[in-house]
């Protein structure tokens, strides 16, 4: 309750603060908290207004290309991070987000792309480089040697009744593992790509 409510004062101060000078660069600022706050539809509609007097503002952009992306708005964020990425390449969070997009629907190869990029910027990412080394071709199973190892290595297992066993027994990187070849193979199986992400986020929980 009192972070609802220091949110809220957050956002009160902003509005006042842009109703004061509505040329300045503090609708960024107040379209991020309303984001938090889950209002998707204002942070939107409050960066895209910004954006048209300050069409560069690389943290607008950024924070609607989030926005945009919690409000189920995949593909448009998508085109917000890459209107980044076009004059500033080395945005390390752009292609995090970039890489997100592009896992969740599937395309695991462009995903692999950039988080390449954003460990090559940011070398000291462990999110980027732990996830990488569950998306990549070339992914190594856990405990090399192990018998778990060994049928994971066994293509006849790369499916998606086996990398929901190995979920719902709280396998998770061994999970990623199966259900990432299954949607590499499978781009357009729904249900893989969901319970990759499911994985994700319960291997995303357990190391904190």
């Amino acid at each position: 309750m009192s972070d609802e409510r220091g949110l809220a004062d957050a956002i009160r101060r902003h509005e006042e603060r842009l109703a004061r000078d509505p040329e300045s660069l503090a609708f960024a600022q107040l379209a991020d908290l309303y984001r938090k706050a889950g209002r998707a539809a204002d942070a939107v509609a409050l960066c895209r207004e910004g954006l048209q007097r300050w069409p560069h503002y690389t943290t607008a952009r950024l924070i609607l290309a989030k926005t945009l992306l919690a409000d189920g708005q995949a593909e448009a964020a998508l085109a917000e991070a890459n209107a980044i990425l076009q004059t500033s390449p080395k945005d390390v969070q752009c292609h995090r987000l970039a890489a997100e997009v592009h896992r969740r629907a599937g395309r695991i190869d462009a995903a692999v792309a950039h988080l390449d990029k954003a460990v090559g910027l940011d070398p000291g990412d462990r999110e980027s480089n732990a996830l990488l080394a569950l998306l990549r071709p070339d992914a190594t199973t856990p405990g090399e040697g192990s018998s778990l190892a060994r049928v994971l290595s066994d293509e006849t297992f790369v499916t998606l009744s086996f990398g929901t066993v190995c979920l719902e027994q709280g396998l998770n990187d061994e999970a990623a593992l199966v259900l990432t070849r299954v949607v590499r193979r499978s781009p357009d199986n729904t249900e893989a790509r969901e319970r990759l992400e499911a994985a994700l986020r319960a291997r995303s929980r357990r190391r904190g």
